[in-house]
This record gives C-alpha cells, sequence and structure tokens, in this order.
C-alpha cells in the first residue's frame, strides 16, 4: 500500500474515531426528568406522613433518592410557580406573578432552551399555562421540540375534552380528542413515547401533569377501585360536591370527593412507577435524574377535604396562602450518583433550573434567583446557600412572605399591617405569632421585604 493510501487509511481512522468519541459523549450526557404534580399537598404521600393513600412507589423513590423536607414551589397558586421553575426567578423578580392567562416572554432563558443549547431534545406533556399558540409564550418559541397536553392552565380543570394541543416540527397545533377518553392517562403515555423515541439520545422531559387538580371526575378504574366497598360506594365519609357551589362553581358534580381525591393521588403514585419501570427497562436509570415537585400546596376545590387526608401534614393554610401549607410541597430527587439522604435544607423550586443548567455543564444565568443544589445531590460540601426565600401573592392584595433560616415573616396587605413572625424550628405550623418579641428580627424582615421586590409591568401594586 502507498503513502498515500496509507495517509488516506489513517485520516479516516481518525475520523471515525472522533465520531464515535462525539457519538459516545452524546450519550453520556444525562437525561433529565422533571414531574410536576398539581396542587399535590405536603402531606399527601406515605413519605410525608400519610396514613390512607398508599403510595409505595413514590415512596420507594424517596428511600432510593433525596427526600426534602423544606422545598418550596414557586408560588401558592399554578402560573407563577411554573414560571419560577421555568426561569429560575422568584416572585419578587418574576414577570407572570398571577393566575391570568399571561404568556412567558420571548426574552426568557428557560429550562429547554439551556437543554436545546447543549443537544437536548426537549418534550413536554401535560399543563403547560404559560402562553397560548398565537403569542411568545407558545411551546415551540419557548424551546419545546414536542409538547401534548393543555395551553391554558385553567382549560386543564376538565379532563374531558374536544381537543388538546400538541407541538412538533416548530408548530403548535390543535389535538382532537374523543371527549369519553380521560386526557391524564392519554397525555402520560405519550410522555412514555417520547422516552421510547429518544432512549439514544439526551433528553429532557418535563411532566406537569394535571393530578390531582380538581375536577374530581371519573378517575380510571385502577386508581379508585382500592378507595371503593364492593357495593361501589366510597370506603370514606362523603359530602358530595354539587356544581355551581364552593369555591369552584365551574366544577361539574361529584359523589365521592375523597375517594375521587385518594385515586387521583394513586394515579400519580402509578405513573411514576410505570416512568421508572421504563427507564430501568431502556437501561436509562443509570443516567437519568428525575425531580419531582408539586406547583403549590393542597386545594380546597371540587368537593375535595384536605383535613380527611391530613394534606398540609398539620401545617397552616392551603392553596393560596403564603402559609408552609400552600408552599410547602413534597419534593424528590433521584438518580446517577445521588446519595440517599433527607434534607432539610430550606430551597424553592427556582432552584432547579440552576442545577440542570450545572448538570449539563452549562455556566448558571447570573440573573435569576436560583442556586445550584448539585452538591446537595451528590454529598459534597454545599458551597452556595439561600439567604432568604421570597414570595408574593396579588390575588387578594398584596401578600409577602419571607424565610431567611427559621425565620418565617408574613405581611397580609401593602398599607401597612403588621407583620406576622413565626420560628418554624419551634413552630412549623405558624400558630404562634412572636414580632412582638423580636423587633430585631422584625426590622430585618422589613428591609428583606423592601429589596426583595421589583415592579412587574404586567402585575402593578393597586395602591
Amino acid at each position: 500500500m502507498d503513502s498515500y493510501l496509507i495517509k488516506r487509511f489513517l485520516g479516516l481512522l481518525l475520523l471515525l474515531s472522533s465520531l464515535c468519541h462525539m457519538a459516545l459523549a452524546e450519550q453520556q450526557k444525562p437525561n433529565i426528568i422533571i414531574f410536576l404534580a398539581d396542587d399535590l399537598g405536603y402531606g399527601d404521600l406515605g413519605c410525608y406522613g400519610q396514613k390512607l393513600i398508599p403510595t409505595p412507589q413514590l415512596d420507594k423513590l424517596a428511600k432510593e433518592g433525596i427526600r426534602f423536607t423544606s422545598f418550596y414551589s414557586g408560588s401558592t397558586v399554578c402560573a407563577p410557580s411554573r414560571y419560577a421553575l421555568m426561569t429560575g426567578r422568584d416572585m419578587g423578580h418574576a414577570f407572570i406573578r398571577g393566575n391570568k392567562e399571561t404568556p412567558i416572554p420571548g426574552s426568557e432563558l428557560t429550562i429547554p432552551k439551556i437543554a436545546k443549547k447543549n443537544g437536548y431534545v426537549t418534550g413536554m406533556f401535560g399543563k403547560w399555562g404559560l402562553g397560548l399558540s398565537t403569542n411568545e409564550g407558545s411551546p415551540e418559541k419557548q424551546g419545546w421540540d414536542e409538547f401534548l397536553g393543555y395551553l391554558a392552565h385553567r382549560d386543564a380543570h376538565n379532563y374531558y375534552v374536544k381537543n388538546l394541543w400538541e407541538t412538533k416540527q416548530g408548530k403548535t397545533f390543535l389535538h382532537p380528542m374523543d371527549t369519553s377518553q380521560n386526557t391524564a392517562p392519554y397525555i402520560f403515555n405519550a410522555a412514555l413515547t417520547f422516552i421510547k423515541n429518544h432512549k439514544d439520545q439526551p433528553f429532557l422531559l418535563y411532566m406537569p401533569t394535571t393530578l390531582p387538580h380538581a375536577e374530581m371526575v371519573n378517575p380510571t378504574d385502577e386508581s379508585i377501585r382500592p378507595f371503593l366497598n364492593p357495593d361501589g360506594k366510597s370506603i370514606f365519609p362523603e359530602v358530595p360536591f354539587v356544581k355551581g357551589t364552593g369555591m369552584s362553581p365551574t366544577y361539574s358534580s361529584q359523589t365521592m370527593p375523597n375517594a375521587a381525591t385518594a385515586a387521583m393521588i394513586s394515579q400519580v403514585d402509578m405513573d411514576m412507577g410505570n416512568l421508572m419501570k421504563l427507564l430501568r427497562e431502556l437501561g436509562l436509570d443509570k443516567n437519568t435524574y428525575v425531580f419531582f415537585t408539586s406547583d403549590n400546596g393542597a386545594h380546597q376545590e371540587g368537593g375535595r377535604n384536605i383535613k380527611q387526608f391530613e394534606s398540609t401534614a398539620g401545617l397552616r393554610g392551603f392553596k393560596r396562602d403564603l402559609y408552609e401549607g400552600g408552599m410547602r410541597v413534597p419534593t424528590l430527587a433521584w438518580g446517577a450518583n445521588i446519595n440517599s439522604k433527607v434534607s432539610d435544607e430550606p430551597l424553592a423550586n427556582w432552584d432547579i433550573l440552576p442545577t440542570i443548567a450545572e448538570i449539563m455543564g452549562e455556566t448558571i444565568p447570573a440573573n435569576i434567583n436560583g442556586v445550584s443544589f448539585l452538591d446537595l445531590l451528590h454529598g459534597r460540601k454545599y458551597k452556595t446557600k439561600h439567604e432568604s426565600l421570597y414570595w408574593e401573592f396579588y390575588e387578594r392584595g398584596f401578600d409577602q412572605a419571607i424565610r431567611k433560616g427559621n425565620w418565617k415573616a408574613i405581611r397580609r396587605s401593602l398599607n401597612g399591617s403588621r407583620m406576622e413572625l413565626y420560628n418554624l424550628n419551634t413552630d412549623p405550623s405558624e400558630n404562634y405569632n412572636i414580632a412582638d418579641q423580636h423587633p430585631d428580627i422584625v426590622k430585618e424582615m422589613e428591609g428583606i421585604f423592601q429589596h426583595s421586590h421589583v415592579d412587574s409591568p404586567a402585575y402593578p401594586i393597586k395602591k
């Protein structure tokens, strides 16, 4: 073989070696899955104290990974919490701070945009709530390659609809549905198909399920069967919900809201079990991070009785409150090289973006409020911690809350109402306002309230 052929042969080998190396590096990028439950309370899982609703799959996930006991949602209602998750911004710096259908700006850096930059295929299956197909919040404009589910969060209150929305090939369009089809399992199965289709390339999968949000009608037979007696009646005491009553007049009537609630939470658990089973079957479990959390605390809508199940685990308040029951949420992290433990580190869902960015090897954005907790996941010394966590809420005027260490401060309106102060170490249920006993802490919290808020043009404060 002459020297020219030898050089060509060696050049070809070098090229093949380089391509193989690139392909191997691509395969070694860890997959990321974010499972976001809807209105799942802090006490709704067995690993957080639930006694009446078995959740063996999530309990297993908690045992194998990290269970967080001081993890918070981005807000106490849906849309702003999802915004905080996607952007790493808290409610003092968020563009979206309430539940009106405000689209996320096209200029925002989101988790899927970071993933796309790093060679990931991105898929979302469930409830978006941050934009419609006609504006800049549409999924394909925010970094999603594939989507199936609800665009408007209010539409997701109904599990039986004429159509969902779908994103493919850079377009978002209507996806016709049979109105007798429960959308929750339909969307979940589409997410499993996404994993199968992209098992050979790094993927970001976001699963913002509609469960266990009201309306609580016709759960799957498999999920509700354990909560029914042989005669088909609920094993729980029931107060039927009648459409047009209570906090949620648009929801359909439900004769057994407690059984339906239990079934929906059980379905979340079964879905997580099927998800983990698929990861193991495809050999993806060794190279995938799974984050499980909720968008806010338990709701009291559609006939749901959170006291029946102790859904807040004794914490004060529920959805729409800035007390712990409205914002502290069950959160688990599982995956490659994650040490099994229980962590009481105060964190919030806006910390997930920087954590994922660090997992992907991406520089953490400088203009966000989140901090990466990857060191905590891997059992290393935790370098960056929050000085404080901040929330605000607009539906009932202007409420604010801060957690700094074990101190929790709440101010219920802009117009000078007295601050409430609680020590979460000795009073996690916030029963005893001790503001009068700690004027120095009150003064410190006042300063944090002032510098933590930046006006949003979409949510002006009414003075």
